[in-house]
């Protein structure tokens, strides 16, 4: 659950890439953005910390989720969410009006 108590969807696109290690726990969930209140880091590359596992979640609308090591680009749409490994350099793409989040999960 996000911190405003919002339920997050299944992770329905798990089966197109990464996958949560067994051993992690959800640390972490930001608040909702949209396109307005996205944090402008997403849109450049960044990476997620050393045995900090992310989980991006698209609750309405949809969003590009691109890995720079390799050029993967997965489209998520409403009721997606995606796996992204520790470390691994990625940006996001908007699409236009969205609702989205990121959860954290780390060993535990």
């Amino acid at each position: 659950m996000t911190h405003d108590g919002d339920p997050l969807p299944p992770d329905r696109s798990a089966h197109d890439g990464p996958h949560l290690p067994a051993d992690v726990r959800l640390v972490r969930t930001t608040p909702w953005f949209d396109q307005r209140t996205r944090p402008v880091g997403l849109l450049r590359t960044h990476r997620i910390a050393a045995e900090v596992w992310g989980r991006l979640v698209v609750a309405e609308g949809s969003l590009v989720l691109v890995f720079e090591d390799d050029g993967t680009r997965r489209h998520l749409t409403t009721g997606d969410a995606a796996v992204i490994p520790p470390e691994r350099p990625h940006h996001v793409e908007l699409d236009g009006p969205l609702r989205f989040a990121v959860e954290f999960h780390s060993p535990g």
